[in-house]
């Protein structure tokens, strides 16, 4: 079968990068879906993306479809035909449906019975007669996060659709989409090419390209970036600061890109590094520069889209620009410097946190409270509670900074600066930054327990106030970021060694809204959270290697205390492979079989035979051992004595009849198993364990 290459390109207004990266990879999954459902064969789909086109380009595209037989069963023959033998409306719907006439169906039978199939030929067409429709709706079936009309067309796009190439090989792809109808012609850079471009066949694409300047691959204009910021970098004496986000942007701003290092004045550098990297990068999407010691240097690299000849101006445009931006930071740095921290913690009642839950001012005092409240429960000695004190009092007051006010992005940041420059204790500022941390998945915790103290206050105060007004998370929203907020308190849980009893932390959180909300259920909100959280603790649990049996088994009974849960869910999995694990479940099972836990768990030594007794006493001996294990956190040990009950209990079995006929034996040893059973449920539901 013959095959050629295939081009279709939408150009179009500047796409904004991050929906452009998202389109890209649509492109190519719709592509490759339609092909199949089309029967045309092809070697490869490439998709590609540039701030003004979006590009997919076919390897190999077979020019015709493959032909087609198909066999549909209908109705069974009883239902088809009557009595007489006579065609049925069911029968008759069936053949319309299908494009055949009835007698041309066929009956086969089957287990079922008899049944009427259609055979259905459909021949093989052109691929040029059904890639224009095709290739349209692919245009039409890309979903962005904002779409938008233009002219008085009914199309909808990110941006306006200005021209439309599509070559199968040579032969122009009549595609018809947007008021226009795609033919030969590309057009290249906006600036440093003359215009429309001819495109001989889809293999000469490549060619115009380079012709009108523009990188249509976005990897290889990435690949570019990359190694011009190096260069230029290390040209300047430093290496770039290339966060993810700002270089994946820049790739997506430009066309052809030039790299270019621009400079600012060096008194700048006295005004927090922070605030210079956001003014460059969120601002203006250049690429800080840092010298051999890591300090910042006085320039930075930019990437532009315009005429590589006229680099210095437009170098000395960017460096105008910086000035300002930088002029601006340093003077609202400079001017917050001028004002104490209390009375910004004054102003912070003027600033809503949420309508129904009050002011930002009200939420500081409630987080106050709550550190004194998770201090106690977590054992913080008076140094760090009163370290996690001073800063839940400062944690917001650099939300009215002139600072954060410009730079939304430094609130933490700019509070930590602002602490040390009024002489706060650097724990104090640190844990300003801290208690907004971890801010997403996999982000460090705060590396302090007042940090921490502070963090889960805040987390938790949130959640309980935003469940308080009936506002949880649902399925499809999460307008409070409470998922985040709850794996963050549970990471410094399990990674940062904060010890939280989830009850009374939650209880703590509640009651800090007895005024504000004086109607709330704080029995009924109280177990919402902690089912919340807990439902949060067993993906986490279960994301971090532990078998979903064993999570549900150990949450089952110690959920309240996520570290201990995770201990217990290590100890268990890790005991779980070998012998003595198996000797573990072994007992567990043969005793829980016959338990009868509505007997009770105090068996009567004074009426046991000898077996019951060797039983007995391997299990005082054993609940004693088990009990100090546990008190000292060593779980495997505690698992492991536990396993110790394997061999007297084969032996009870083996030597006892449990179900004796004289009920008040019968009823003793039921109860001695029942003991048996309830040791080993102190440490997790071992029944819900599978195998």
């Amino acid at each position: 079968m013959s095959r050629r290459d295939l081009i279709f390109e939408i150009g179009v207004e500047e796409i904004p990068s991050a929906p452009l990266y998202d389109a890209i990879a649509q492109f190519g999954t719709l592509a490759e879906k339609r092909l199949q459902e089309l029967r045309l064969p092809y070697e490869a789909v490439r998709t590609y993306g540039a701030p003004r086109r979006l590009v997919l380009y076919i390897v190999g595209l077979a020019e015709q479809q493959e032909a087609q037989d198909l066999r549909v069963k209908g109705p069974s023959v009883k239902v088809a035909f009557d009595a007489e033998g006579l065609p049925t409306k069911a029968v008759e719907g069936f053949a319309r449906g299908q494009g055949v006439a009835v007698e041309d169906l066929v009956r086969e039978t089957e287990s079922s019975g008899e049944y009427v199939f259609a055979l259905k030929h459909i021949a093989a067409a052109p691929a040029l007669e059904v890639l224009p429709d095709m290739l349209a709706q692919l245009a039409a079936d890309l979903t962005w996060p904002k779409s938008q009309r233009w002219g008085s067309g009914e199309a909808r796009f990110i941006r306006p659709v200005r021209w439309l190439l599509a070559l199968f090989g040579s032969d122009v792809v009549p595609v018809p989409f947007a008021g226009l109808i795609a033919g030969r012609t590309t057009y290249g850079h906006r600036f440093l090419s003359a215009g429309a471009i001819e495109v001989s066949g889809a293999m000469d694409y490549y060619r115009a390209a380079q012709d009108g300047r523009f990188v249509f691959d976005h990897e290889e204009r990435a690949r570019l970036v990359d190694e011009g910021v190096a260069r230029a970098a290390a040209a300047a004496g430093g290496s770039a600061v290339m966060p993810d986000k700002t270089r994946a942007e820049v790739i997506n701003l430009v066309e052809w890109p030039t790299v270019a290092v621009g400079a600012f004045d060096p008194d700048f550098l006295s005004v927090p590094r922070e605030i210079l990297e956001t003014a460059m990068e969120s601002h203006q999407r250049y690429f800080p520069l840092e010298g051999p010691d890591g300090g910042l240097l006085p320039a930075f690299v930019v990437t532009h889209n315009g005429d590589p000849a006229r680099t210095d101006a437009i170098v000395a445009g960017h460096e105008r620009v910086i000035r300002a931006r930088l002029s601006d930071a340093a003077f609202f740095y400079r001017e917050d410097l001028k004002v104490p921290m209390e009375d910004w913690v004054e102003r912070l009642e003027t600033i809503v946190f949420q309508k129904e839950l009050g002011t930002l001012s009200s939420k500081v005092e409630r987080i106050e409270a709550l550190v004194t409240a998770l201090a106690g429960i977590a054992g913080a000695d008076a140094g760090e509670t009163a370290q996690a004190l001073r800063a839940a009092h400062l944690c917001k007051t650099d939300l009215v900074s002139h600072a954060v006010v410009e730079f939304p992005s430094l609130q933490g940041v700019m509070g930590r600066y602002y602490a040390l420059a009024a002489g706060e204790d650097a724990s104090v500022a640190d844990a300003i930054v801290e208690h907004y941390r971890p801010r997403f998945a996999g982000d460090a915790v705060p590396g302090s327990v007042p940090g921490m103290l502070v963090s889960a206050a805040d987390k938790l105060d949130t959640m309980c106030g935003i469940f308080g007004i009936g506002q949880a998370p649902t399925g499809s929203g999460d307008p409070y970021a409470l998922r985040r907020g709850a794996i963050g308190i549970l990471s410094m849980v399990l990674d940062g060694g904060l010890r939280l009893q989830l009850t009374e932390s939650i209880a703590a959180a509640l009651a800090g809204y007895e005024t504000i909300l004086p109607n709330l259920s704080k029995d009924e909100v109280g177990e919402a959270v902690a089912s919340f959280l807990k439902g949060r603790l067993e993906n986490m649990l279960r994301d971090r290697g532990h078998a979903y049996d064993i999570v549900a088994a150990v949450l089952d009974l110690a959920s309240d205390d996520p570290g201990d849960t995770l201990a217990r869910c290590e100890a268990l999995t890790a005991f779980r492979t070998t012998q003595a694990g198996a000797d573990l479940l072994v007992a567990f099972k043969r005793a829980s079989n016959l338990a009868d836990a509505s007997r009770g768990a105090a068996p009567d030594p004074a009426i046991m035979g000898d077996e019951e007794r060797a039983l007995y006493e391997a299990l005082l001996v054993i609940e004693a051992e088990f009990a100090e294990l546990v008190r000292v956190g060593l779980y495997g040990q505690a698992l492991g004595a536990l396993a110790g009950l394997r061999a007297p209990v084969d032996t009870f079995f083996e030597r006892v009849l449990v179900m004796d006929p004289d009920e008040a034996v019968r009823d003793n040893r039921l109860r001695l198993l029942n003991r048996v059973v309830a040791l080993f449920d102190t440490f997790a539901a071992l029944s819900q364990l599978a195998g």
